[in-house]
């Protein structure tokens, strides 16, 4: 396995824990106040964007060239790190 191929299933494992916390927030949402829920659905909505974009990247360097990956991952390295410090702050906010 090439390391881009194995930097991607990283970041896919990782997505796929960070889906798992998400559906806990919307799951605890539901079980808040209207207000403590408007909260959460905020938090989520910018929690899933950031998801979202990321798998995107993802897409995207499974469909690269070998001179773009490393363009590519400089841009993964940068929206990794956003979606996992928002996940912390979320989950510190929250629990």
């Amino acid at each position: 396995m090439s390391e881009r191929d194995a930097y991607i299933e990283k970041t896919k494992a990782k997505i796929d824990q960070w889906n798992a916390e998400i559906d806990k927030m919307e799951a605890k949402a539901r079980q808040t106040s209207a207000d403590g829920e408007i909260a959460y659905r905020e938090v989520l909505q910018n929690l899933q964007g950031q998801r979202d974009a990321l798998e995107q990247q993802l897409k995207e360097a499974r469909q690269a060239g070998d001179a773009a990956w490393g363009d590519i991952k400089t841009e993964l390295d940068a929206a990794w790190s956003n979606l996992s410090e928002a996940v912390k702050k979320a989950r510190s906010r929250f629990e």
